[in-house]
């Protein structure tokens, strides 16, 4: 069996101390006043003996394993994929491994998943935690391992989150959709508790008073999303007074809308304007592209990130609340 390379190996290659192998192998060459081209030839040299670093001894030894977990709601959704890439990339600029997991927003894999990071060692976890999952978060809070909410968050428990002001953000897609004269504008959104849905409902609705109109709130069940949908389109499009315009409170919620639209042959803008809260790369196959509300994933994920490893560095002190600014993107959908 073929002997395992070893940083003692590379040293007596290059013609140095283990240590300063080790401070380079680790990316700590600065730290140590390491050359670039002694750094340059020692990782050239543990390239060419194909080293594999022991993370399970380096861990032990340090009492750190390099490791960021992170749990998604629905990885097959564009915006928590594009969270998940903007997250990992940060973490890798900082020297630290994501390990991946979606809840799939189930409440119980949700909870067997941090179980298992936490197992797995990881220094910290960012979490875009599923309804229902206060008392997972409050558990959480229990342990030394320091964590941020992303996307969501629960008013009630003081925690480190990243998010944006939803009842802002569908507040000004309102005012928008009442400035371009219409008058009917129904909304379909989930039914849920998240606190992040129902500041998009509030938005919604207050717009809606604050210019004298009514609202015509639709709801949809994750679970049932297609019928359900399908459903609140009927609905808000029934009547002699259908809506004028439809306001989607997640990308998910467009798609499966705008299909059915299509379906029904109801042109957009001409007789239904659309608005979405998120973008997808399907809006621009649509024959006519969809106005949505840019959230800033990437100022999110990096956020997310550097307080994260602040926590871990420092030790987690007050928890800090950041909120980004959104963007309404306006196409043609809604002119």
């Amino acid at each position: 069996m073929k002997k395992k390379t070893s940083l003692k190996d590379i040293a007596q290659e290059a013609g140095v101390s283990t240590a300063l192998v080790s401070y380079v192998l680790t990316n700590k060459e600065e730290k140590a006043r390491v050359g670039q081209e002694m750094a340059k030839k020692i990782r050239k040299i543990a390239q060419k003996l194909n080293y594999q670093p022991n993370h399970i001894a380096r861990s032990l030894k340090s009492g750190r394993s390099d490791t960021i977990g992170l749990i998604v709601a629905d990885i097959s959704n564009p915006f928590f994929g594009n969270i998940a890439r903007t997250i990992e990339d940060e973490a890798k600029r900082n020297n630290y491994t994501v390990i991946f997991g979606s809840s799939d927003e189930n409440l119980e894999k949700s909870g067997d998943l941090i179980t298992v990071l936490l197992n797995r060692q990881v220094d910290g976890l960012i979490l875009i935690p599923t309804e229902g999952s206060e008392q997972q978060i409050k558990q959480l809070r229990k342990q030394p391992v320091p964590f941020v909410l992303i996307d969501r968050y629960f008013p009630q428990i003081p925690v480190s989150q990243i998010g944006i002001n939803n009842f802002q953000a569908s507040y000004n897609a309102i005012s928008h959709l009442i400035k371009t004269g219409h008058q009917r504008i129904g909304m379909i959104a989930y039914k849920t508790t998240l606190h992040h849905i129902n500041e998009r409902k509030r938005g919604y609705t207050e717009a809606l008073a604050d210019n004298g109109l009514g609202s015509m709130m639709k709801l949809s069940r994750y679970s049932n999303i297609r019928k359900e949908t399908r459903q609140a389109i009927d609905q808000l499009l029934q009547g002699r007074k259908p809506a004028d315009a439809v306001f989607f409170a997640t990308n998910s919620l467009a798609i499966e809308g705008l299909k059915y639209i299509n379906e029904l042959g109801i042109k957009v803008p001409d007789e239904l304007a659309v608005v979405s809260f998120d973008e997808s790369e399907a809006f621009d196959l649509f024959y006519s592209p969809i106005t949505f509300i840019r959230q800033p994933i990437l100022e999110m994920g990096n956020a997310a990130v550097r307080v994260l490893l602040e926590h871990i560095r420092n030790g987690e002190k007050k928890p800090e609340n950041i909120c980004i600014d959104t963007e309404l993107v306006i196409r043609k959908s809604s002119r």
